[in-house]
């Protein structure tokens, strides 16, 4: 049913728009495997499908900065990538990974992710920064808003030297990264810069309300397994608050509380003073495939962000 339903929105999407039959940004070849795969969390498989696609190193006109220590921990690290050539003082782009709480790196050996949104952040003008942090069981919450407190009070005191602006930093998460962006964003509390020192948040495939559904082995591993805690650990409250921009995005091949997380975020923000939230279902893709595709000929995903980065909303 999943096959045939997606089959069906990719062909009413180009009856609807004949132009991007001409050039559509994903191989229907692509489509299909991601079809196949499904609503899966399958970082390899769907590694395999992104990789042959992405850069390998040495990266022309790229100068790559790794293993700077942000923090006291073994985990605070992270890299920084920057034009060969001098410029202006860019915008910095903070990516912050998934691997639900007890797994992940902002990079393997061997692989280009995340390289590969480094990669497009210096092609699209900003200064990239791959940042890592603790991991459940050893460091439950709120380790990760805490670490991302402190990625981002080094961003802000040292990237002037690198060419960044510290005026114009901007926290990018996936899943569980998405996660760590948002309590960090919704609880001042963590914040180690004036008001929290972000130009604008964006969550991919995040999980915002604990409450709304029931949680899983990986939530409970980080959050802890108290219920009555849920609520004030939760970011949704206090997204709704803040003044920082937010862009909120999901894959339509996520998993469905990924979905309905997506939903029921971008309808409560419409409640805030400052108004709705930018908001972004990307078709066609999966969990996994919504950030390895980013630095392909698929702009989808990052043609929004840049839009948001432009008109701060």
């Amino acid at each position: 049913m999943l096959l045939v339903k997606s089959a069906l929105i990719v062909l009413v999407t180009l009856l609807a728009c004949p132009a991007c039959a001409e050039e559509p940004p994903m191989s229907e070849d692509l489509a299909w495997k991601l079809l196949e795969i499904g609503r899966a969390i399958d970082p390899p498989k769907t590694a395999a499908l992104y990789a042959p696609l992405q850069q390998k190193e040495p990266y022309p006109d790229v100068k790559t900065a790794r293993e700077i220590k942000y923090g006291p921990a073994e985990r605070h690290l992270l890299d920084v990538f920057t034009p060969e050539a001098n410029s202006p003082p860019r915008p910095v782009l903070i990516y912050i990974h998934g691997g639900g709480f007890v797994a992940g790196n902002k990079r393997t050996p061997g692989s280009p992710f995340y390289d590969n949104i480094m990669l497009w952040a210096v092609k699209s003008g900003f200064v990239g920064v791959n940042a890592t942090y603790r991991l459940a069981p050893q460091s439950p919450y709120p380790a990760g808003a805490e670490d991302l407190g402190a990625v981002v009070a080094w961003v802000a005191g040292k990237i002037g030297e690198r060419g960044g602006d510290p005026a114009r930093i901007y926290l990018v998460g996936q899943s569980a990264g998405a996660v760590h962006v948002a309590n960090y964003v919704s609880h001042p509390e963590f914040y180690k810069v004036k008001d929290g020192g972000l130009a604008g948040a964006v969550m991919i495939s995040g999980i915002y309300d604990l409450t709304a559904s029931p949680v899983g082995d990986a939530e409970i591993t980080y959050f802890g397994s108290d219920p009555s805690r849920y609520a004030e650990r939760s970011s949704l409250q206090g997204l709704l608050a803040t003044k920082i921009p937010l862009m909120v995005t999901a894959a339509e091949l996520d998993p469905p509380r990924f979905v309905e997380q997506f939903e029921l975020l971008k309808q409560a923000s419409c409640k805030r003073a400052s108004g709705c939230a930018r908001t972004f279902m990307l078709p066609q893709h999966s969990h996994m495939s919504e950030v390895y595709s980013i630095n392909t000929g698929d702009t989808r995903l990052t043609d929004e962000i840049l839009e948001f980065v432009k008109t701060g909303k």
